[in-house]
């Protein structure tokens, strides 16, 4: 993707952000101000650099930004797993959200690059993981936040936060449910190829009020929702909202006794799949604040990186 160029009397560059995903790259040449000056984006995702290397694929971004040599690159996400360039080890909850930068790791790279860590629940009972998130997490809230986030995705996550820390989460594997289960299960055959989900449809909001009635009856109203197309109740066309509206309902009905219902939830949403959890935590009665996930993740970094180099700004 051809990078945004600075514009004339834009203020310096101060570091480089990086979003660094399973499936994705996104770099955002930044100010000392959190200005975006440029940015870089590809699929160069950690299951591609696999194979082709993380260094190379940073330096092309590095390039196409048009970045100084001498500024700084701070990254979050899955360049940091076990798998990834090198492992920045997870912080264990409780963690201080503004206290994140403290477990950056650095990479011998010839310039200054450091990566977050992730954010562990190291609980026999429910243990948990997650890596990108917790800058997100870190980019839309202030200090002093308590409440719940509810952040969308292939792994949902659910974070309950008190005084500005993760005390505690959960994630759900909903996302890709969904596609396994239409791709390669038996409701195959009663989803369209490749569908998207409806935002508003009358199948999506049934299979989220059929979710949060008899939430453990998940199976069965899978099972049903072939079944209703056979007898000639339904259309395939209807397939795809109905298992979106089913499975989502479904976690949220989980994550509803996990951590009670406060009045107010905030949602950190991108794209359809956002729009498709904000009508679904209406739905069960939350009243939601909603931020940019992306927008968040810049955020994140900004703060972090002016935690570490901010002196040096």
């Amino acid at each position: 993707m051809t990078p945004l160029t600075p514009s004339p009397g834009a203020a310096p560059a101060a570091f480089v952000a990086v979003d660094w995903g399973t499936s994705s790259f996104r770099g955002w040449l930044m100010s000392a101000e959190g200005s975006v000056l440029a940015e870089s984006r590809g699929s160069e995702g950690m299951l591609h650099c696999a194979g082709a290397g993380f260094a190379p694929v940073l330096r092309d971004h590095l390039s196409r930004l048009a970045a100084p040599e001498t500024i700084p690159v701070l990254i979050c996400g899955m360049a940091g797993a076990r798998q990834g360039w090198i492992e920045a080890p997870y912080l264990n909850t409780p963690t201080r959200l503004d206290a994140l930068h403290e477990g950056a790791v650095r990479v011998d790279a010839g310039r200054d690059i450091r990566i977050l860590p992730g954010i562990a629940q190291a609980r026999a009972d429910r243990p948990d993981v997650m890596r990108g998130e917790e800058t997100q997490l870190l980019g839309m809230i202030d200090p002093a936040f308590s409440g719940l986030v509810c952040i969308p995705g292939t792994h949902s996550k659910w974070v309950k936060i008190e005084a500005g820390a993760i005390v505690e989460f959960a994630t759900y594997m909903t996302g890709e449910l969904f596609s396994v289960i239409s791709q390669h299960s038996i409701l195959a055959y009663a989803v369209e190829a490749a569908g998207q989900p409806a935002a508003n449809s009358r199948p999506f909001r049934e299979g989220i009020a059929a979710a949060l009635a008899a939430p453990s009856g998940l199976t069965s109203s899978l099972f049903q929702l072939r079944a209703a197309q056979l007898l000639g109740f339904e259309q395939r066309g209807d397939g795809t909202d109905r298992l979106s509206g089913l499975l989502i309902g479904s976690e949220i009905s989980d994550a509803t006794v996990r951590f009670g219902r406060p009045r107010r939830l905030r949602l950190l949403r991108a794209g359809r799949l956002g729009e498709l959890y904000e009508i679904a935590v209406r739905e069960r009665g939350f009243d939601v604040s909603a931020d940019d996930a992306e927008a968040a993740s810049r955020h994140g970094l900004s703060k972090a990186a002016i935690n570490i180099w901010g002196a040096q700004f």
